[in-house]
């Protein structure tokens, strides 16, 4: 048996895939021997475009590498170990630092398959780093390979998340699906193993919400006072995701009500069958106590009781009995209907 490999699908220095992009052309992929000469290069000559680099957490050379071969912001390390909380994006020493989330590539969509990716965007450069792989940014991966032509970093980060907007929007509609179904049964009055289901989907809606939430809102205030370096046309790119990204999330807000009001019905039915059941049992409890009570009292083996020696008086005891049961069975039943 072999050792397993460390590096988690990336070099010794933790690169899962580097790209460099040259204005009006396909990106052509790039190691990490390559990037130094590349930032190093002016803009104008042989380092024309830029690098997307990205990076495996899991690979302990990652950081290091980072430190000792490319200049970025603390608050981009400080963002790597960070665990999954709100989204951020922010200028730092004139680069955009972004901490965005994502569902795990593999995942089936639930509240724990949640991952974090962290970048770091400038003029030149754009790196992420990862723990785990998730579906946005393998999309994007899909997209530079495919061929095609990105013209900054910006634009790459906007195209980033528009996919993470698509692969939400993938989401609700897998929900959507589950809620309709299970709002069609509702219809059918098959209750009993639904409102398990639609807490799980439930909580996890509106964990995803809390966490992308804040995303658009994040990505206005930037547009609201970009970098110099960010272009028209790369603001107009990131308006546009802000809003698909907006889009996506008041359909998760529509979609956590629509659970939510399906959830109390689903209770007020429950509820009603609940004081049905109690009504028929307490019912079935007051026509039957004449029963008992008579039986009980004629059952004592003591001297007196009434029509011991009368021919017919078990059959006038009966016949009372019946007449007494129906009338109380009319007055439960009868003022229930009504």
């Amino acid at each position: 048996m072999r050792i397993a490999d460390a590096s988690y699908g990336s070099n010794e220095d933790g690169l899962i895939w580097g790209y460099r992009f040259v204005p009006g052309q396909p990106a052509q992929p790039i190691s990490t021997d390559a990037v130094a000469a590349f930032l190093g290069a002016p803009a104008d000559g042989d380092g024309r475009g830029f690098l997307w680099l990205h990076f495996s957490l899991s690979n302990t050379g990652s950081e290091r590498y980072l430190r000792r071969a490319l200049q970025m912001p603390d608050a981009f390390y400080d963002s790597l170990r960070s665990e999954v909380g709100s989204t951020r994006l922010e200028l730092d020493d004139n680069a955009l630092i972004a901490v965005v989330h994502d569902v795990l590539f593999d995942s089936s969509f639930d509240a724990s398959e949640v991952g974090t990716t962290s970048l770091c965007i400038g003029p030149r450069l754009l790196v992420s780093a990862r723990l785990r792989p998730l579906r946005s940014v393998d999309q994007l991966r899909a997209a530079v390979r495919s061929g095609q032509v990105f013209r900054s970093p910006v634009e790459l980060l906007a195209h980033l998340l528009r996919d993470q907007a698509s692969v939400l929007g993938e989401i609700l509609r897998k929900c959507t699906q589950q809620v309709d179904r299970i709002e069609d049964r509702l219809l059918d009055n098959r209750i009993a193993s639904d409102r398990k289901q639609l807490g799980a989907l439930r909580r996890s809606l509106v964990r995803l919400q809390r966490l992308l939430a804040p995303e658009p809102t994040a990505l206005f205030r930037l547009l609201n006072r970009p970098p110099d370096w960010i272009g028209r046309e790369d603001i107009a790119d990131l308006q546009q995701a802000a809003e698909e990204f907006s889009t996506a999330i008041g359909d998760s807000a529509a979609l956590v009500e629509r659970v939510k009001l399906i959830q109390e019905e689903l209770a007020a039915l429950v509820n009603e069958q609940t004081g049905r059941t109690l009504f028929v049992l307490t019912v079935v409890t007051v026509v039957a106590l004449p029963i008992n009570l008579v039986a009980g009292l004629f059952g004592m083996n003591v001297g007196g009781i009434p029509l011991a020696e009368n021919a017919h008086g078990f059959l006038s005891v009966v016949l009372g009995l019946c007449v007494l049961t129906a009338v109380l069975a009319y007055a439960a039943f009868g003022r229930r209907r009504d």
